[in-house]
């Protein structure tokens, strides 16, 4: 909840920006308090409390309070300690698994239900599913492709930006482009979104909230990761959005049980054809013949 605010704490009003200093202070107790009387304790207006949910991606203040309420109650601590010249591998193993598990649960905590329900909505009613992506970016994109093509859906992933801005333009009512960027403020990104809008196709953003590419899309999946990807490699926010990417695929074969199901097993009758049938791995037949001693072979040598 404290990475969401700070994300579009510049955004906000200057009366948001005050309800949002008063939760940043007074945390849990917020919980426990009803919209009138937040209203009067942060000197703030009802309507900018909505507008403060709704900046932050929760559709009332209802929805806020419960997710506050995950936030604070559950999950696991932040790692703040980051690997150094001197760690052990043990060590490096350690920070690494506790940053990545205590971000997923952040992210977990702060999902929206309703941000999952119109994503699965949309991209189970599209007619075709493209997903773009830059850099790492790039490689959640094929990933999430991989996912849903086995679903019977046409699908295809781009990670060059030129040609995927060109088959943004080519979409066309009923597609629907899935956009994955941490930052939400690529070039790049920005310009297929708003090409695929203008050809009447949805947009589906996994991105960060608050981000430019936050307002352009028609449904956003927030994965708000703090990382610094000017000097290092991204690496929670790709593990949180190739788990949101599972989420959806799931979502997305449920709500086409009837149609998927036939394909899914015939896909995997095929995978069971290209696999050794034995949890062993086949191994070339022994030589079960007698062996010779050296003497033998040396007189059989010198026989010949």
């Amino acid at each position: 909840m404290r990475d969401r605010i700070l994300a579009v704490y510049d955004t906000l009003r200057p009366s948001e920006r005050r309800l949002a200093d008063y939760v940043a202070r007074h945390g849990a107790s917020v919980i426990r308090l009803s919209m009138p009387e937040l209203a009067e304790r942060a000197g703030v207006s009802q309507p900018t409390i909505a507008r403060f949910c709704a900046a932050l991606g929760y559709d009332g203040f209802r929805e806020f309070k419960l997710q506050f309420a995950q936030n604070v109650g559950g999950g696991t601590p932040f790692v703040h300690q980051d690997v150094s010249a001197e760690d052990r591998p043990a060590d490096i193993a350690g920070k690494v698994f506790d940053r990545t598990l205590s971000t997923l649960m952040s992210v977990r905590n702060a999902l929206s239900a309703d941000q999952i329900e119109h994503g699965i909505r949309l991209l189970a009613d599209a007619r075709r599913i493209e997903f773009y992506g830059c850099g790492n970016s790039g490689i959640v994109a094929l990933d999430l492709q991989h996912k849903f093509f086995r679903l019977g859906i046409p699908t295809t992933a781009y990670s060059d930006p030129h040609v995927f801005n060109m088959s943004a333009a080519l979409l066309r009512p009923g597609d629907v482009a899935v956009l994955v960027s941490n930052s939400g403020r690529t070039w790049d990104i920005l310009a297929a979104a708003t090409l695929a809008r203008g050809s009447g196709a949805g947009v589906l953003a996994l991105t960060h909230s608050g981000s430019p590419l936050a307002a352009l899309a028609d449904v956003c999946v927030f994965s708000d990761v703090e990382e610094d990807s000017e000097v290092y490699t991204p690496m929670t926010s790709r593990i949180c959005h190739l788990v949101l990417g599972d989420v959806l695929a799931t979502g997305v074969a449920l709500e086409r049980a009837d149609s998927v199901a036939p394909g899914l097993q015939r896909a995997k009758a095929h995978l069971r054809e290209r696999r050794i049938a034995s949890a062993e791995p086949s191994m070339p037949p022994r030589d079960t013949r007698p062996k010779r001693s050296a003497s033998a072979a040396r007189r059989s040598k010198g026989s010949a």
